[in-house]
């Protein structure tokens, strides 16, 4: 049977992600920005990583893969920006091939948030931002400038948090540094790897709200990988589901809930759909006379 939200209460996030589907086609451009064919990767023991993988994300799309672990989304993000190569299949940004790209300039022109945040300890929160910036060539006042201007963006004004190092932040704090750091240099597209995983639910729900605000305000493409399919509801255009290294479905959260999903991608949708109708029906028995 279809996954289905008919006759169903749902979280506001579900509600969201249905109507912005209306606006979908108005606010993201029809042409790709990243084009990802037939991809490939083998490890060494011979295991699979990505299996004949084929997308494409459009300028100002947030797309998230979601999937269990070992289905291969974290493989395909890393081989955007080459830190895995891949087996075969080709990978290219704006019509540009990124094999025929010097890695270390390419992930310099794309932003990365890490899960483990990954702030260098011994520098300063204005240092770890401006890091891209220097190795790009930048003069002190524009990486000065650059990092007041991120800092205020997300919300911790330089003129406290600039000198502080990670240790004396929070981790909501620090992973505002890294969304910071990432953004430092001006990309057009961001990757995100589960960055908000290791958070409190309150300020893992605080800090998905800003970086959606970010990613229009910007006009950034986002591809973002998560376990989450609540988190990828609230924050995605389009949701990829993988399974085994192979893309088993891709669409808007309206369409995948519309669509006739059968197997891994109907388990994956209608499990947290399960959740939240008990949850539902607990509230319902616990108001009743």
């Amino acid at each position: 049977d279809a996954v289905t939200l008919e006759r169903l209460p749902t979280p506001s996030g579900i509600r969201r992600g249905m109507k912005g589907e209306q606006q979908y086609s108005e606010r993201v451009a029809s042409d790709p920005i990243l084009s990802i064919r037939d991809l490939h990767k083998v490890y060494g023991d011979g295991g699979e990583g990505v299996r004949g993988l084929s997308l494409d994300v459009r300028t100002g799309e947030f797309l998230v893969l979601i999937g269990s672990s070992g289905s291969g989304k974290t493989t395909v993000l890393k081989t955007i920006n080459r830190l895995i190569e891949p087996t075969s299949g080709s990978i290219r940004i704006d019509g540009l091939d990124v094999a025929e790209q010097d890695p270390v300039e390419l992930r310099r022109q794309i932003g990365y948030v890490f899960q483990e945040i990954g702030l260098f300890p011994h520098m300063t929160v204005g240092r770890n931002i401006g890091v891209v910036p220097r190795l790009l060539g930048w003069d002190p006042p524009r990486i000065a400038a650059r990092t007041s201007e991120l800092l205020e963006m997300v919300g911790m004004p330089a003129s406290r948090f600039c000198d502080r190092l990670p240790a004396q932040l929070s981790g909501g704090q620090q992973q505002r540094v890294g969304v910071a750091r990432a953004l430092a240099a001006r990309p057009r597209i961001v990757l995100m790897d589960e960055p908000f995983g290791a958070l409190d639910p309150l300020t893992r729900n605080s800090l998905q709200e800003e970086y959606a605000a970010l990613h229009r305000r910007l006009g950034l493409t986002t591809v973002m990988v998560t376990h989450d399919l609540a988190e990828a509801l609230f924050m995605a255009d389009r949701i990829g589901i993988l399974q085994a290294g192979r893309l088993v479905i891709v669409g808007t959260p309206a369409e995948l809930f519309r669509s006739r999903a059968a197997g891994y991608a109907s388990e994956i949708l209608g499990k947290p759909l399960g959740q939240w109708k008990k949850l539902l029906a607990l509230f319902s028995s616990e108001e009743r006379p």
